[in-house]
């Protein structure tokens, strides 16, 4: 099976700080990858690089055989790779429902319709309907966003990003900011991810971490310093002087 996303040599530097030193990544459909590191390892560079916000020095990104270095982030979300956000970017005023249709509608190239004539349009309606109800939101689905819990404004990020179809998903901090008793709604949703999205996730929960992932990478001063099994991760001598030292321990002795 051909790589569906894959990554090489990239590398960042400003002025003479070099924040991402040749990265290289591949993962095939249906991968579920976590990439984990302490603060200032350069995840944040990395996202960036990879959805085109920022633009490598060296290095190559590609979606299946297509090439998507120089291109934008928008060219790129076309491409299949679609990313979510450590913070909420929704509006408080919208329903779950309609920030969907948009989305649903923007893929389409029908974005500049009017919303309200589309709730008639059961491809629409039925595509939305579908989202909602795989990531747990049809109860609130006309409730205003501003309303809702934020473990379900960040479901609704997922939706969100699913509704762009995407071949490659990164997810960053999907459980950032949600309390406690609202991350099994998060993990649930996880799991009924397509089983062929190929799934990148950037988490500092290592609970989530280790039940998510199937494959963990580690970044630390802008380079990888672990690539492997999340049983072999905890064991290793550099990801522990690095970030995990203590939670390592914590799961040694569990």
């Amino acid at each position: 099976m051909s790589d569906v996303f894959k990554v090489e040599a990239l590398s960042k530097a400003f002025g003479g700080l070099t924040v991402s030193r040749n990265i290289s990544l591949a993962m095939k459909a249906g991968a579920r990858v976590a990439l984990i590191g302490p603060n200032g390892a350069g995840k944040t560079t990395f996202v960036n690089l990879v959805i085109g916000q920022l633009r490598a020095d060296t290095g190559r990104i590609l979606i299946g055989e297509q090439d998507v270095t120089r291109l934008g982030v928008v060219p790129r979300v076309r491409q299949g790779l679609v990313r979510t956000f450590q913070v909420t970017r929704l509006f408080s005023d919208m329903t779950p429902e309609e920030h969907l249709i948009l989305t649903v509608l923007q893929r389409e190239g029908r974005a500049s319709r009017i919303l309200g004539g589309f709730r008639s349009d059961s491809t629409v309606t039925g595509e939305v309907e579908g989202l909602l109800a795989a990531l747990g939101l049809l109860e609130v689905a006309r409730r205003k966003v501003g309303e809702i819990a934020y473990g379900q404004q960040r479901l609704l990020e997922i939706a969100i990003a699913l509704a762009l179809k995407p071949k490659v998903l990164l997810l960053d901090e999907p459980a950032a900011g949600v309390p406690q008793s609202e991350t099994p709604r998060i993990e649930r949703a996880l799991e009924r991810l397509p089983p062929s999205l190929a799934v990148l996730m950037i988490e500092h929960d290592m609970d989530l971490v280790f039940r998510f992932a199937k494959h963990v990478v580690v970044l630390a001063a802008g380079e990888i310093i672990f690539e492997g099994l999340p049983s072999e991760v905890a064991a290793n001598a550099k990801v522990r002087e690095a970030y995990l030292g203590s939670y390592a321990d914590a799961r040694k002795h569990a």
